[in-house]
């Protein structure tokens, strides 16, 4: 059995969906790959409220407040920080991340000052492969937020997407480079095909992701989190102790950004039957 016997849960709530801009190959929220899924505009304050409250009774002890596109502006920036300091006004010991996309060392500062514990910002695979993926944006834009993020003092989530057509040498050089980061957490993210977008298969095995596990917790060190994140269900439904037991800790409950996840309630039964307990402080890490 891993010596990880507690498992701690993180819940996503897509804020603002489907309305980005940038071509990122392997995102339906992109508008240029007309995906079939529900876009809107920023949800009420109050609903996001309450969907961190029902989180939070689901065991989540990290709450992730989401938006598309490239990254923050001074509307983004505004909403976000309300959002999160009624959050927190409502919620008790809920740990606040934000997933906003390229954000200035400025920005960053405002959403610490007003309820935000954490940043999330992938690095979404190698900078060799990045450009087969997105050409929009750089993948040193990317790497540029993760540094912002921890010079402000916020901690640093940061991981990437594994199955997206890269070689071996690309899942290395993403490893080594969210390593070089040393995050606080990591989610570990394996592709979802579409049928609307460019990336038609997956190109990774249950094997190979076990693998990254590993090799993520071994680079990482033992007192991180290691969150296994989208795409858990196509490839770890009935295997999920084999991913707790390759180095794991974390992982992703209810519905992702524009994918279904497992009810919560599946999830807590597959832990207590593993013999694993759902961790309900961040210090117990």
């Amino acid at each position: 059995m891993s010596s990880h016997k507690q498992i701690f849960l993180c819940a996503i709530n897509n804020i603002l969906s489907g309305t980005c801009q940038e071509d990122c190959k392997f995102c339906t929220q992109s508008v240029r790959y007309h995906a079939n899924i529900e876009r809107y505009n920023y949800k009420s304050i109050e609903q996001i409220v309450s969907e961190a409250t029902l989180a939070k009774a689901n065991g989540a002890l990290g709450y992730c407040l989401v938006t598309a596109g490239k990254g923050l502006d001074d509307k983004k920036v505004d909403f976000v920080a309300r959002a999160a300091q009624a959050v927190k006004a409502n919620v008790e010991d809920l740990n606040l991340i934000a997933c906003n996309g390229t954000a200035t060392k400025e920005q960053l500062t405002y959403l610490k000052e007003h309820g935000i514990d954490s940043y999330n910002h992938n690095l979404e695979t190698s900078e060799r492969y990045y450009a087969e993926i997105c050409q929009t944006h750089a993948w040193s834009e990317r790497y540029e937020t993760c540094e912002n993020v921890k010079s402000v003092g916020l901690a640093l989530c940061s991981g990437g997407i594994f199955g997206m057509g890269e070689e071996q040498e690309d899942r290395d050089a993403l490893l080594d480079a969210i390593a070089s980061l040393s995050p606080e957490s990591t989610p570990l993210n394996f592709y979802h095909p579409n049928p609307a977008l460019p990336i038609k298969t997956r190109n990774i095995t249950f094997p190979e992701a076990l693998e990254i596990i590993t090799q993520a917790r071994q680079l990482l060190g033992e007192d991180k989190l290691l969150m296994v994140a989208g795409g858990r269900e196509l490839l770890f439904t009935h295997k999920e102790e084999a991913m707790f037991e390759a180095g794991a800790n974390a992982m992703v409950i209810g519905n992702y950004l524009t994918t279904e996840g497992l009810a919560p309630n599946k999830d807590k039964e597959m832990l207590a039957s593993l013999g694993y307990e759902v961790a309900t402080s961040c210090d117990t890490l």
